[in-house]
């Protein structure tokens, strides 16, 4: 279960846009304030991508174009799941607000994204729609494999032929 979602500049830290859920509590508020200082601490030489436990939580966070993507879930959630919604948070925020993210000078400037995230979550809470999303990947990773070995198949008959 995805339980928060920030975006934060990693040149300094300053957060552009979150999401949490409604029933906010203490602990909720300790967590976000671990993120806070995640996004202080991170550099231009940071992992791009990764996943720190927190207790009985998982911080997974992405860097992109100088944005980190980061995203506080239960350790029993996918992490695959957990990186696929940051890389779609990813796509959608450098759509939308790319050209404007080095001249942000506000903290939550871009609190408005928090629609998207919302939804975003929704789709990855609903157990269908995970299942659904890990037999696509499979199903693509299949045709990946079929394709790969039909390139092969036409490699070696290249080789038969020019070999005669």
């Amino acid at each position: 279960m995805v339980l928060m979602t920030m975006i934060g500049r990693v040149i300094d830290g300053l957060p552009l846009a979150a999401s949490m859920q409604s029933d906010q509590d203490n602990t909720t508020k300790d967590y976000q304030a671990q993120a806070k200082l995640l996004f202080r601490k991170l550099t231009d030489h940071s992992p791009a991508r990764s996943s720190i436990e927190t207790g009985p939580m998982m911080f997974h966070y992405i860097i992109e174009n100088g944005v980190c993507f980061l995203t506080l879930t239960e350790k029993t959630f996918s992490k695959r799941a957990a990186f696929s919604f940051l890389e779609e948070l990813s796509s959608e925020f450098h759509r939308e607000f790319g050209s404007k993210v080095a001249t942000a000078t506000r903290p939550y400037l871009f609190i408005e994204f928090d629609t998207f995230i919302q939804k975003a979550r929704k789709n990855y809470q609903d157990s269908r729609t995970r299942r659904n999303l890990n037999r696509l990947n499979d199903e693509l990773q299949d045709v990946q494999r079929i394709m790969v070995q039909n390139i092969d198949d036409v490699l070696q008959r290249g080789e038969q032929l020019s070999g005669e």
